[in-house]
């Protein structure tokens, strides 16, 4: 027998979208437990959530909104409402990290449980709602179709540049030290120096981070794919405000 606090829990994880095993394993309760106390509840009559409106943290939105654009995706529940799904390498977890904690600051109260892959975790957050502050979202690979901000989600940015290409940066960009070697009084000696890159296969995307970097004042080249910052200068200020993952 379990007590009313434990099925509480577990039902209200199932409402999160959570699936059965998964609560199963959190909990420690039987799925078949779980199931039974899930069917007793179904044919009550259930009130649609209340939407809750605009980011809670529009800070936290804007990191979040770049870790979206480069790692994130959205993913339909057949009962309705959407996963939200960020991919975090596991060599990073303060980024891990910090996606948690953006998630619960953009949307208090909302469940935020990893998934764990090969190599990578899901940082991973049910709503129905998330599809309202993802406009982006829709069929196919980003880089296969229109993205644009909102002029909503372009306030924001504008409003918090550098968090935006903070979380471009963690998803898919990083700072590396280059070297090269040059001639100092007849001797050759190493030289290195930092620098960042972003890559991403969406021109449009591609051109949020840049337009972004532009208006902060951080010069930069494209070579490809890749938009590379190495003036010392431009570094600097990406150093104040982003630094390497973590």
């Amino acid at each position: 027998m379990y007590d009313l606090g434990t099925r509480k829990h577990a039902l209200a994880l199932l409402a999160q979208g959570r699936s059965l095993n998964s609560v199963s394993k959190q909990t420690g309760v039987s799925r078949a437990a779980i199931r039974s106390w899930r069917v007793r509840l179904e044919p009550l009559p259930r009130m649609a959530p209340t939407d809750p409106g605009p980011p809670a943290d529009e800070a936290a939105y804007a990191y979040l909104l770049g870790l979206y654009l480069g790692d994130g995706c959205l993913s339909p529940h057949p009962r309705g409402g959407h996963y939200l799904r960020i991919a975090c390498a596991d060599a990073w977890p303060g980024l891990l990290r910090e996606c948690r904690e953006a998630i619960t600051a953009v949307r208090p109260g909302v469940g935020v449980y990893d998934e764990q892959k090969q190599g990578c975790t899901m940082i991973t957050s049910f709503s129905r709602h998330w599809p309202r502050l993802f406009p982006q979202h829709g069929t196919g690979r980003k880089h296969e179709r229109r993205i644009a901000l909102a002029p909503w989600q372009q306030e924001i940015v504008d409003a918090y540049p550098w968090e935006f290409v903070r979380g471009l940066i963690h998803s898919d960009g990083c700072r590396i030290t280059n070297w090269t070697t040059r001639l100092v009084g007849g001797e050759r000696k190493r030289y290195e120096y930092p620098r960042y890159f972003f890559t991403n296969l969406s021109a449009d995307i591609t051109r949020l981070c840049t337009d972004t970097l532009d208006r902060l004042g951080v010069e930069w080249k494209a070579h490809g794919w890749n938009i590379s910052v190495a003036r010392s200068a431009s570094v600097a200020l990406m150093d104040a405000h982003i630094g390497p993952k973590y």
